[in-house]
């Protein structure tokens, strides 16, 4: 089991820049895919960005191909997801979630364990 914890979220002006971290808790922090969601007012949670076990790979939303970098340093039971260049459309609450195996999905229903989820505001 994995308990997550995100943080960094905040009010930005559009073009500004953003990292969140998610803390997890536990020793196997490196058997999990994790990934980044969002869930804006009214909306469904959409899928952001996902990282393999050990980093190697990285998948990202279209929509923020580009300007969203995710990485991770398992040493420190850490997920980051740097983001640049945000647009209004970005505002949402973020959350991490955890998925134990190796493929790595980009639909909610397959992660295990999520995060609290953590505000960002981009204003104009």
């Amino acid at each position: 089991q994995v308990q997550l914890v995100e943080s960094g979220g905040g009010l930005v002006q559009a073009g500004g820049s953003l990292r969140l971290s998610c803390a997890a808790s536990g020793r196997t922090f490196s058997s999990y895919v994790i990934g980044w969601f969002r869930q804006a007012p009214g909306k469904e949670r959409e899928f952001v960005a996902a990282i393999s076990r050990e980093g190697t790979n990285t998948y990202y939303v279209d929509s923020v191909k580009g300007r969203f970098t995710i990485s991770r340093d398992n040493s420190k039971n850490k997920v980051y997801l740097q983001m640049n260049s945000l647009k209004l459309e970005d505002t949402a609450v973020y959350y991490c979630a955890a998925q134990y195996g190796m493929i790595v999905y980009i639909t909610s229903q397959q992660y295990d364990y999520w995060g609290q989820g953590s505000q960002v505001t981009v204003s104009s």
